[in-house]
């Protein structure tokens, strides 16, 4: 197993395998990041432990070559650089599970309603990812747990351990799949198999789609946003459009943004995401969460004034937080 980018999430995974042995299993990584699981190891603290897991660490695929399982775990900006990675890694049973925020690259491949077939240019610019990773050896995965990656080569696990995996397909049956699941349950997740993977995708779309732009925005935490009525009532409202959306695309959501909101408080008052990439001056993953939504919302008749004035101020925050 190679993971595509070892940071919070991707580290994470990368150390709870390889401290498993059940693969050998390396990661892919630059920069610092590289530079610091080369010299001394990854470093994973998690449950008030903290453990130095050895393993390889690679600048290119060339270096590592065809694999088994490849996870891609970079913010959904940088997908489509890593495109070019991630071919080099593939044989032609090699798995790939997009461990991404977000509406992935193949949602709508081979799925029905309004936008079947659809390539979403918000999410992969160009069809670099859809060109370099058939959806035939992608495995859907949505993430639930919190890390963030302190420094360079380090990484903090603070909540959950939660990991849905889907065939695009719907396919639940013996094969790949289970045999996925298996190894990751083994490794420590506790890995829910889906038949409907973009229903799981889509349902955490929505509590991400509102609270990261706006927490990122305000520097505000999960539970300063909620305790304000009126950017409460604003995200809810921008929740109602991704709802509708939902339902005419196949992924109906029979939740109010209202009950929604319950289940994030009892996340806890935390930092998202996004809110620290932005406090790390890192480029935010917007188009793949709120720039999705718009485009789907326009290929499905809904309109999305509210998720559209939220895309507008978050970019607009981010292009002159960066200077551009």
């Amino acid at each position: 197993m190679c993971v595509v980018g070892a940071g919070a999430i991707g580290g994470y995974v990368a150390g709870r395998v390889a401290q498993s042995g059940l693969a050998d299993t390396s990661v892919l990584a630059r920069g610092a990041t590289l530079a610091a699981i080369r010299a001394g190891g990854l470093v994973v603290e998690s449950g008030g432990e903290t453990v130095t897991v050895p393993l390889r660490a690679a600048g290119t695929a060339a270096e590592l070559g065809t694999q088994d399982v490849v996870v891609l775990a970079v913010k959904a900006q940088a997908a489509p650089g890593a495109a070019a990675a991630v071919a080099g890694l593939l044989g032609p049973e090699t798995v790939v599970l997009p461990a991404i925020n977000g509406v992935p690259w193949w949602f709508f491949e081979g799925f029905g309603g309004p936008c079947a077939g659809v390539h979403l240019d918000s999410v992969d610019p160009g069809g670099v990812l859809a060109a370099a990773i058939p959806v035939r050896h992608v495995i859907g995965t949505v993430v639930h747990f919190s890390c963030d990656s302190p420094a360079p080569g380090v990484v903090r696990h603070n909540s959950s351990d939660r990991l849905i995996l889907g065939e695009p397909s719907g396919d639940t049956g013996p094969g790949r799949l289970a045999a996925v699941a298996e190894l990751l349950g083994k490794a420590g997740f506790t890995v829910e198999v889906s038949g409907d993977i973009r229903q799981n995708a889509w349902y955490k779309l929505w509590g991400n789609l509102t609270m990261n732009p706006v927490s990122a925005l305000t520097g505000a935490t999960l539970g300063k946003v909620l305790d304000d009525d009126l950017v409460r009532a604003f995200c809810e409202s921008a929740m109602g459009e991704a709802r509708e959306i939902g339902a005419r695309i196949g992924c109906p959501i029979s939740e109010l943004p209202a009950d929604r909101n319950v289940v994030t408080r009892a996340i806890g008052d935390i930092r998202t995401s996004m809110l620290q990439d932005a406090e790390a001056g890192r480029p935010l993953e917007l188009d793949a969460m709120t720039g999705a939504v718009r485009e789907i919302g326009a290929l499905a008749g809904v309109p999305t004034p509210f998720t559209d004035a939220l895309h507008g101020l978050a970019r607009l925050a981010e292009r002159v937080r960066l200077g551009r």
